[in-house]
């Protein structure tokens, strides 16, 4: 089997195997409470998802000092809370990355 065929056949069985959860499951087999406290599942997702992304390097250690990441991300973070756009606050944290390796 060729590389592209398991990447492909690993990507469809990951699609088919979430989707299933989206496509079987009705909204009105829940109740109000339960509705309301899967709606938090993405958001406490998130968190977990990224701050390695941001905090820990290569080495698998915790760097805060001279990290442009962590600025990059509270600069992005900051403009989420005011902007509410998730194109603007994608950008603006690439920007700020971009700008605070490539410049500063």
């Amino acid at each position: 089997m060729s590389d592209w065929a398991l990447i492909i056949y690993c990507g469809l069985i990951t699609f088919l195997t979430r989707f299933s959860m989206i496509a079987i499951l009705k909204k009105e087999m829940f109740n109000d409470k339960i509705r309301e406290v899967l709606s938090y599942v993405p958001s406490a997702i998130f968190p977990a998802i990224i701050f390695p992304a941001i905090f820990l390097e290569n080495d698998e250690l915790i760097h805060l000092e001279n990290n442009p990441k962590i600025l990059a991300a509270m600069i992005a973070m900051g403009v989420g809370i005011f902007s509410r756009s998730i194109l603007a606050t994608i950008f603006s944290g690439l920007a700020s990355y971009w700008f605070l390796i490539f410049v500063v």
